[in-house]
Order: C-alpha cells, then structure tokens, then sequence
C-alpha cells in the first residue's frame, strides 16, 4: 500500500531515506577524516598538556625556594646580631650569618648545593625614634635557584636564553628580614 501526500510527491519518509543515501554516499569520499584531524590536534594537544605540567612543576620549585629563602633570611637574621650584653650600635655581623645561611643550605640541597647562589647585605634602615638611637638593619638574602624543566619543549618557551639547550630556568628571590638588636637604655 503506496502513501501519496495531497500535493502528488511522495511522502516525507522517503525523502528522508533519500537524503540519508545522499549523506551516506557523500560520505564515503571521506573516509578517514577524523584520524587526519585526530593526528593534526594530538600534538598541539599533548604539548599543551606537557606545557600545564611544567607550570605545576615550576610553581613546586618556586613555593620551595620562597619557604627556603624565608628560612635562610631568619637564621641570618638571628645570626647577625650582636652578642648578647654588648651594646646596639655594633654592626651586624654578616659574614657570619652568611656562612651559617650556606650550612643549613647545604642541609636542605645537599646535592644540588653547588648550583646555588647565596648572597646576603645587611641595609640600615630607620633609627628607632623610641630607644635612643638604636639603629635598625635588615639583612637582605638573595637566593638564585636554577630549575630543571622537565618535559618536551617548554624549554623554548620558559628556559632562559643562555640556557634554552640545557633546560634550565633560574628562579630569584629577595627575602628581607629585620636584624634583632637588644635595646639598651
């Protein structure tokens, strides 16, 4: 039993059937466009991905050197200050918080300690207008740390220039904490 619609054509089941044979016959000339298309954003993706994880590893390294930085500013904060008993206008004694900044350096990189850089300044700072001239210092620690980058081609983009060959990329951090002094009146 034929359908015949008001107007003579033939009913729209049909026209559907023939439009899905046109698709499937269009169709076939492209076979395999989703595997070119699937190799052409695989690599942008997988670099994309490879570029997310070496933002996570630096973000590790830079959380690290900051909480190391801050550590070492406090040691030679502690250490730089005179003895106990003698007076407040004594200057700080950096060299020797600097050498025990770079002990407990080597304790938390032992390895990677020769790759560092450590520098410390004592700067003066304001005179206390409460204690009669004490003179404040803070003692500015700069640390340079150098990051491995770890996956395939970040380094061209996050490396530093004289080190793009050799994966690297250095992290700065300016610490500054204020040298303790007693007062004396």
């Amino acid at each position: 039993m034929k359908i015949k619609s008001d107007s003579g054509l033939r009913p729209a089941a049909c026209g559907l059937r023939r439009r899905y044979g046109l698709w499937r016959q269009g169709r076939r000339g492209r076979k395999g466009q989703t595997t070119v298309e699937l190799l052409l954003v695989l690599p942008i993706f997988v670099l994309m991905l490879c570029l997310c994880m070496e933002l996570g590893n630096i973000a590790h390294q830079v959380i690290m050197v900051h909480h190391c930085a801050y550590e070492l500013a406090r040691i030679g904060s502690l250490v730089a200050g005179p003895k106990g008993g003698s007076p407040d206008n004594t200057m700080s004694d950096v060299p020797k918080a600097l050498a025990r900044m770079r002990a407990a350096l080597q304790e938390m990189f032992p390895s990677y300690y020769g790759k560092i850089n450590l520098s410390a300044v004592a700067e003066t700072t304001q005179i206390d207008p409460q204690a009669a001239g004490h003179q404040n210092e803070d003692l500015v620690v700069v640390l340079k740390y150098p990051v491995e980058l770890l996956f395939p081609v970040s380094n061209y983009v996050l490396a530093d220039p004289p080190n793009k060959q050799a994966h690297i990329m250095s992290i700065t951090v300016r610490m500054r904490m204020p040298i303790e002094k007693p007062m004396f009146r």
